[in-house]
């Protein structure tokens, strides 16, 4: 019986190929630039401080337990990428403070950074896969080493949540306490100076309140979308009214009514500064205005970088919250209903602070409230509305990847 052609050929190739000498071998081409001194791997990330680093409780006091690795490691990971999002986070917050925004050139650079926080997030939340492969009992074995120390005290996610901007006055109070008073001495002062700078969310709303086409004097969005919407809402209700007396009338109205009344409050400024004084609503009046305004006109090209900003902002309260989630998900798993290591209650704490109270750019999930029909939205003309396609650029204020850092 003959065997494969194909394969009888190949085989041929192969033998009369002559063998490759280490001279020819292009992947041995190359220099050993290390070999002539200079920093080197290791140095360069001073690993020596960072394997080093993991030093097991349990161990210590002479009942070493293998878990406890895997749990300092993962702990030591998160602080580490919590670093990174405030490296990122600080330089956007410096981009808006300085001015530097308002050269639209920047906020490429501004969406490349707040797009790689999100991109972290979403690493942190799946970390918790690793850390659940440990399960209730591998815990219990060295939980009691680690009292009075507890998550709480990250110094880095409370300065996180600071500069994102979750509000104080909606913390969850910790054992009947303000979170800041389980911080003593520098970290006491570091918190409360990020508490007095301007956060994220502030920076964001001074931004959009500056959104071309808001001008009373020009394009005028606001007032127009005002008599859009309430001219489709007087044509809904006249087509409604022709209808035969029926209950599908009854709750088409119903939901008409319903409908006059959200956009009613829209439009009321006042309402708006009371919600703003609930903390139901987080942006100022003019802000929210500009947010629908890209939200309404997000094709267009001026808008589209703007529209991902706000996008990406909402990602990461988004991720935040699935992290919070996570978290209160593998404490109940790991302790049930046991009160924390610090000398919280534990779960029952940690369930507490997932909620919209720590949601910082909520109004921008709550805009989809407002979605009307694509042809009540205002008309634009390009060959009058041209903001639409000219940038505003200030070489003076345009910081480029060489006097950024």
């Amino acid at each position: 019986m003959s065997g494969c052609p194909y394969f009888e050929k190949r085989h041929l190739l192969f033998k009369n190929k002559p063998p490759q000498t280490e001279e020819d071998d292009a992947s041995q081409v190359g220099v050993n630039k290390a070999s002539k001194g200079g920093i080197i791997y290791g140095d360069y990330l001073q690993l020596d401080k960072i394997v080093t680093a993991q030093v097991l409780q349990s161990e210590v006091k002479g009942n070493k337990i293998h878990d406890e690795h895997l749990f300092i490691v993962t702990h030591q990971a998160y602080e580490l990428w919590f670093k990174q999002i405030l490296f990122e986070l600080d330089s956007v917050r410096e981009i808006f403070i300085s001015g530097h925004v308002r050269d639209e050139r920047n906020m490429l650079k501004v969406n490349t950074r707040i797009n790689r926080i999100v991109m972290i997030f979403r690493l942190l939340v799946d970390q918790f896969s690793v850390l659940e492969t440990m399960t209730a009992l591998d815990f219990f074995d060295f939980r009691e080493y680690l009292a009075p120390a507890s998550g709480f005290q990250s110094l880095q996610f409370r300065l996180l949540e600071n500069k994102i901007g979750v509000p104080d006055n909606q913390r969850v109070p910790y054992n009947r306490r303000h979170y800041r008073d389980n911080f003593k001495g520098h970290d006491s002062e570091m918190l409360l100076a990020t508490e007095k700078e301007a956060p994220l969310l502030k920076l964001v709303e001074e931004w959009l309140e500056r959104t071309p086409g808001l001008e009373v004097d020009g394009f005028n969005f606001w007032e127009r979308l005002e008599i859009n919407i309430f001219d489709g809402l007087n044509q809904e209700k006249e087509k409604i009214e022709k209808i035969t007396d029926s209950e599908e009338k009854e709750e088409l109205m119903a939901e008409l009514i319903k409908q006059r009344e959200v956009f009613t409050s829209l439009f009321d400024e006042k309402r708006h500064d009371h919600l703003v004084s609930k903390g139901e609503r987080r942006l100022s009046y003019k802000a929210l205005q500009g947010a629908l305004m890209i939200y309404f006109y997000r094709e267009e090209p001026r808008f589209q970088v703007p529209f991902q900003l706000l996008t990406s902002l909402m990602d990461i309260d988004t991720l935040m919250t699935k992290w919070r989630y996570n978290h209160v998900c593998m404490v109940h798993r790991m302790i049930g209903s046991k009160a924390g290591t610090g000398g919280s209650s534990g779960y029952h704490y940690l369930r507490s602070t997932v909620s919209d109270r720590y949601k910082v750019f909520v109004d921008l999930f709550n805009l989809a409230t407002f979605l009307i029909p694509r042809h009540w939205v205002p008309k634009l003309n390009p060959n009058i509305h041209t903001f639409l396609y000219m940038a505003e650029c200030c070489d003076s204020s345009y910081c480029s990847s060489e006097d950024s850092d």
